[in-house]
């Protein structure tokens, strides 16, 4: 069969031309001299050799590798089916006075629509990709329309003078209706696939419609009388066979792309076959026509509505992803300033004294740094991360939003907790350290509608307060040597960068919960940064030791709050700070140290820092053990309660860390 192919792909081109070449002398003859003999351009059998050559070059093309294969065997069947048809009529029938209907050459000519069918489905289906469901429809409009304009042309005529027993009936009306449904399929494909006229389905579109001309031409002077054979019609039917195998030759396209929505022909095509559905349904109402015709071009007019549907829902949607697109930023997905106004407007007519809302502005501290040491990518993929860190956080309370460059939002309902807890737990969230990097942020929040009765004005007040608290940071000395002697600490043990920012925040979170004042909170987060810095003077055999460590190692390590409260004490705005990272591992029974303090002489910040760094280190990797599961940890500190750790500290950070773990779960 290979062997075969081949042959056959040699002298394709030369076999097409000798038949075509024949076809237009045949029909010149025809036109030009009907009565005249040419000896073997005019022979019965002459006809049947282009016929046999469409046949086996159809087939052929079936046998080349492919996707296709099925497709064109099911056509070249087709063919040969109509061939083997016309062999018997040309042979038995072509001169009878009488042919009897049914006979064996109906057979192999009725075989030739379905097969030819079949064969074009699989075709559009291997070649037509990402249709929309709009072509689809506009192909089936075009099809019911181009059936429907068959049947008014043709089965009308057909109709009114096919008589006798039911199965010559039956035949004589299979004729037409075959005829309708191929026609009606083709135009339908090429309507679906957006009148992309590739050279194949432009001949496969001319063949088929020429073999509808003269078929339906055959029909209406068969039924009149006057049907002669030889003339102009038979060399349609021959024609379309030639033209038929010809396309299965032509090369598919590259590729197949999908038709722009903006082509005014793809709207063009529906109204267009409406149209002609429409002039049909007049042309009934005025005039007789058969059921089949009416019944087709109603059709295609409710395919048309169809349409319409499926266009005004894709518009529909199309206005909505627009309208989603303006009010989204990009890169976080969150809402961006436009939304956020929209949301203030809303929030501004819902708020009252017993329902008041928070809008809060962040501006991240320490971003440029980072986008110049980290380059531009990994700053968008720092802001979309700080972003679904703070949408997370404000899940089930409010929104978050993003103005524009490192400027984030929040809006939300207080609830019982305050505006503080959460504005905190926000600014947590938009916070992140690495090696080498520090993301904080400043933030200013307004209260509505106590503070502000209109969008600008919150805007105003809360641009206003964070620019005054990061002004304000930017300032203070205290700041800036912690800072300092962060860094230092960080830089001699950088796996303490992580635990000593998470134990300061959760440690200032703590003390705002329990209700400190905002110095005294800013002097618990410091003293959380720096409660361990007198581990610098630590060697890491001890602190990286996996075992337990012996009574002088322990004696070393238990210096470290003492060395500690030197270093901090030797900046003098962080003499505060320092008293406290000195009490930061006493116990509430007396039984810590440096100094053996219990209860209430024990600065409540140290309280507070000691929970908050005994919950990081456990739920943290460390040389002596595995992390524990947050629920263990909280477990473990409330039995702790009383002993090691202050109670009243122990359930105000149970509060604070539970929060956080309610989202997730």
């Amino acid at each position: 069969m290979e062997r075969l192919a081949v042959l056959v792909s040699r002298w394709h081109r030369p076999a097409f031309a000798a038949c075509a070449a024949w076809l237009v002398l045949y029909e010149l003859r025809v036109v030009l001299a009907p009565g005249l003999d040419a000896g073997p351009l005019t022979a019965n059998a002459a006809h049947l050799v282009v016929l046999a050559v469409a046949s086996l070059l159809c087939l052929a093309r079936a046998l080349r590798r492919g996707p296709e294969r099925l497709a064109w065997l099911l056509i070249g069947s087709g063919v040969l089916a109509w061939s083997l048809g016309e062999v018997y009529y040309t042979a038995v029938l072509w001169d009878a006075t009488e042919i009897p209907i049914p006979s064996p050459a109906d057979h192999g000519y009725l075989l030739f629509p379905p097969l030819v069918l079949a064969g074009i489905l699989l075709l559009l289906r291997a070649r037509a990709y990402e249709i929309p469901r709009t072509l689809w429809v506009d192909g089936v409009i075009a099809a019911l329309a181009v059936a429907a304009l068959s049947a008014a042309l043709v089965f009308e005529t057909v109709l009114a003078q096919v008589e006798g027993q039911a199965l010559a009936v039956a035949t004589a009306l299979a004729y037409p209706l075959s005829d309708l449904v191929l026609l009606g399929l083709v135009v339908g494909a090429l309507a679906g696939t957006g009148w992309r006229m590739d050279r194949t389905w432009m001949l496969l579109a001319i063949g088929i419609s020429t073999f509808w001309l003269a078929d339906s031409l055959y029909l209406v002077r068969t039924a009149e009388g006057t049907f002669v054979s030889g003339g102009a019609i038979d060399t349609g039917w021959w024609a379309g066979m030639f033209l038929i195998a010809l396309a299965s030759w032509q090369q598919p396209p590259p590729q197949v792309s999908r038709p722009s929505d903006e082509s005014m022909r793809l709207i063009a095509v529906p109204l267009g076959f409406g149209l002609v559905g429409l002039a049909l349904l007049v042309y009934g109402s005025v005039a007789k026509l058969n059921a089949l015709a009416i019944g087709l071009a109603a059709c295609s007019l409710l395919a048309v509505m169809v349409r319409l549907i499926l266009t005004f829902r894709e518009n529909v949607a199309m206005l909505q992803a627009s309208r989603d697109e303006a009010l989204t930023d990009a890169l976080t997905g969150l809402g961006n300033r436009r939304a956020l106004q929209r949301a203030l407007e809303e929030t501004l007519t819902e708020a009252g004294p017993d329902r008041p809302h928070v809008l809060a502005l962040f501006d991240l501290d320490g971003f440029k740094h980072y986008n110049d040491t980290y380059g531009h990518p990994a700053g968008d993929t720092l802001l979309a991360r700080l972003g679904r860190n703070l949408a997370a956080c404000l899940e089930g309370r409010g929104r978050a939003f993003r103005m524009g460059g490192d400027e984030f939002c929040a809006l939300f309902e207080p609830g019982a907790d305050g505006p503080d807890q959460l504005v905190m737990s926000a600014a947590a969230a938009l916070s992140e350290r690495g090696e080498g990097f520090a993301i904080g942020c400043s933030y200013g929040a307004v209260m509505l509608p106590q503070e502000a009765a209109d969008v600008a004005e919150a805007l105003r007040i809360a641009d206003h307060r964070m620019y005054a608290q990061k002004n304000a940071g930017r300032m203070s000395a205290e700041r800036q040597s912690k800072d300092v002697l962060l860094r230092a600490l960080v830089e001699r043990n950088p796996a303490l960068g992580g635990h000593l920012t998470s134990c300061a925040m959760l440690a200032e979170r703590t003390a705002r919960r329990i209700g400190l004042p905002s110095a005294e909170v800013e002097r618990v987060r410091h003293a959380g940064e720096l409660h361990d810095a007198g581990k610098v003077a630590i060697p890491d055999a001890i602190l990286c030791k996996p075992g337990p460590l012996d009574a002088e190692e322990w004696a070393f390590l238990r210096r470290h709050p003492l060395i500690g409260e030197r270093i901090v004490a030797s900046a003098p705005a962080l003499g505060d700070v320092a008293r406290l990272v000195r009490s930061s591992h006493e116990r509430w029974d007396g039984g810590g140290y440096p100094d053996g303090l219990a209860g209430d002489s024990i600065p409540l910040g140290s309280r507070i820092v000691a929970v908050a760094d005994a919950y990081d280190a456990m739920i943290s990797e460390r040389p002596y053990g595995a992390a524990l599961d947050p629920e263990v940890a909280l477990t473990e500190l409330r039995r702790g309660a009383g002993t090691q750790f202050d109670p009243a500290v122990v359930e105000a950070f149970r509060a604070v860390v539970e929060r956080d773990l309610a989202p997730a779960a």
